[in-house]
C-alpha cells in the first residue's frame, strides 16, 4: 500500500530549510505540484502547529506533517524529505527533525495500511541508513517495495 501513494516525484533528498515552518513548506511542495494537496492543505498544517504544538513530531527526528482532509487533501499520498541539516520543531523529546513524511489522507480510513507499514520502516535502522548516504529517490522507492 505505502508504495502505492508514494512516487519518486514525491522523495526529496538533502534539502535545505531555515526553521520548522520552511521545513514543512519544503517538503510538501512536491505534493502542491502534483496537486495531491492544496496551498490551503499547507497553511492548515502550520496554523495547527502554531496553535497546538509540534503535534507533527511522531519520534525521534521524524515529522509527520498532515492536516484534515477537508482543507485541501485532494488524493491520497506520501512525500518523503529529508533533511540536509536538522532543524527544531519545539517537541524537546524528538527534535530536531531530519525526516519528514509529509501526508495526504482524503478520509479518517483509506490511508491506514500505509501508515502502517511507513510505521514498520521507522523501526527500521537500515531504512534511515539508506535515507541519510543515497542521493537516488527512484533508491528509497525500490528500497519500499521491497518491504
Amino acid at each position: 500500500m505505502l508504495n502505492n501513494i508514494l512516487e519518486e516525484e514525491l522523495i526529496q533528498l538533502n534539502v535545505k530549510a531555515d526553521n520548522w515552518e520552511d521545513a514543512i513548506r519544503k517538503g510538501t511542495l512536491p505534493l502542491v505540484v502534483k496537486n495531491k494537496v492544496t496551498k490551503e492543505y499547507v497553511n492548515k498544517i502550520i496554523e495547527i502547529a502554531k496553535s497546538i504544538g509540534p503535534y507533527i513530531v511522531i519520534t525521534k527526528h521524524v515529522a509527520l506533517p498532515h492536516a484534515p482532509a477537508e482543507f485541501g487533501a485532494n488524493e491520497t499520498a506520501i512525500g518523503i524529505t529529508t533533511l540536509d541539516r536538522p532543524v527544531n520543531f519545539g517537541n524537546e523529546a524528538n527534535d530536531p527533525v531530519k525526516y519528514l513524511f509529509c501526508l495526504s489522507a482524503t478520509d479518517n480510513n483509506s490511508h491506514l495500511e500505509a501508515l502502517a507499514e511507513l510505521v514498520k520502516l521507522l523501526e527500521n535502522e537500515d531504512f534511515f541508513k539508506l535515507l541519510d548516504t543515497s542521493n537516488s529517490p527512484k533508491e528509497i522507492l525500490s528500497y519500499i517495495s521491497t518491504i
